[in-house]
């Protein structure tokens, strides 16, 4: 596909401009895997098309069940997508179903593997440099981060966001633990999820047990990357975009 010039850079995809059209860009995954905000990195060769089509076809999926987001098509390259241009909001969004990982630190008085019903919705302001911190509602609107209303809605979406993920995943007997999405504005205005939602944007546990990692979770867990621990890895990688393609 036709790209014009490039808008952005992350650790894991790049955006251009697209060469026709000023309301839409393109976002390519690359091959780049990356922990602890960069300090870990690492090349898998291919990972930007298993990504890239994983993202496609979620956000196919949002689609279909009537989700704004600002999906397109997918690109003519499985590692490239068509979007919409929004200006973004710096926030990570976390969808939390079941206790695990960094929530267990913050409150070690809550059991691993305690369920969430209803589901925990959680905002980290986009911060490398300061890891990301976690900021309350109220922090948020005294910071002039985003207002009430923006962040109710948010919060709606982004848990429904992840009611059908996670009733995706229940048909191939694997529980989605949680899920990282962001959100931007449209020309219009309009919030939408945006940026990408794939393998590394989640925890997904196959038969809904944590030694059966299907997801970045095992990369984050390697004492030691190996030639051989990558390949795995893809290989995990691909098994999530293969079952991710049921939903195109």
């Amino acid at each position: 596909m036709q790209r014009g010039i490039l808008i952005a850079e992350g650790k894991t995809k790049q955006i251009y401009a697209h060469p026709s059209d000023a309301d839409l860009a393109i976002i390519v995954s690359k091959d780049d895997i990356t922990a602890g905000d960069g300090a870990r990195r690492n090349v898998i060769a291919g990972k930007g098309l298993i990504s890239g089509r994983t993202t496609a076809n979620n956000f196919a999926l949002l689609t279909r069940a009537h989700i704004a987001s600002h999906f397109v098509a997918h690109g003519d390259s499985d590692d490239t997508m068509v979007v919409r241009r929004c200006t973004m909001i710096p926030l990570e969004v976390v969808t939390r179903r079941i206790a695990t990982g960094s929530y267990l630190k913050r409150h070690p008085h809550v059991a691993e593997g305690q369920r969430f019903d209803p589901l925990i919705t959680e905002f980290f302001f986009k911060d490398d440099a300061n890891h990301d911190p976690l900021m309350s509602v109220d922090e948020l609107i005294l910071a002039n981060i985003a207002d009430a209303a923006t962040l109710t809605t948010m919060t709606t979406m982004a848990q429904k966001v992840f009611s059908v993920l996670e009733n995706a995943w229940q048909a191939h007997d694997v529980t989605l633990v949680d899920l990282k999405i962001e959100f931007g504005r449209t020309s219009t205005g309009q919030l939408v999820v945006a940026d990408v939602i794939d393998n590394d944007s989640w925890r997904l546990w196959q038969g809904g047990t944590s030694s059966n990692m299907l997801d970045k979770q095992i990369y984050r867990n390697m004492r030691e990357v190996t030639p051989e621990g990558l390949e795995r890895l893809r290989q995990t990688y691909l098994t999530v975009m293969q079952l991710t393609d049921q939903w195109r």
